[in-house]
């Protein structure tokens, strides 16, 4: 199986990094996706940890999201911050999840995480417009870990 870091051709990477532009275009929240090999944790334990190894808690409303995937375990994850989460209930992110988990039940992954990052990014939309002195406060790459 290839590694996180080539999971993804440069085309995929450029259509997720625009889902993240996109979605971001009309909030203040902020959204990040890290890939990586293995999770050898639990997976929302992981996708916390990577949350605060990339510090999206430091948002000014704390309202950021992390998609989280681990390619070879099969782990998935979608992690939002406080502000977020006291805004949307849970069956949204599950919602979100399941429709993720179709398109990568069919190998797209690219599509899936697109998908859902512009549902995430409608929400964030929702609950935390953009502002005129809007700031992008977190890196809108994707990250990868080496495990």
């Amino acid at each position: 199986m290839k590694s996180a870091a080539i999971f993804f051709s440069k085309e995929e990477q450029k259509a997720i990094k625009e889902a993240i532009a996109e979605a971001e275009t009309n909030t203040s929240g902020e959204i990040r996706v890290h890939i990586e090999n293995s999770c050898p944790d639990d997976v929302m334990d992981r996708a916390a940890y990577i949350f605060a190894k990339l510090e999206m808690q430091k948002t000014q409303l704390r309202n950021g999201v992390l998609f989280y995937l681990a390619i070879r375990d099969h782990k998935f994850a979608i992690l939002g911050d406080a502000g977020i989460n006291a805004k949307v209930s849970e069956s949204f992110w599950n919602h979100t999840k399941e429709e993720i988990l179709g398109y990568f039940k069919q190998g797209e992954f690219a599509k899936g995480l697109s998908e859902g990052i512009k549902m995430a990014g409608q929400q964030l939309k929702t609950h935390f417009p953009y502002q005129a002195d809007d700031v992008n406060e977190l890196s809108d790459d994707i990250s990868f870990g080496d495990n």
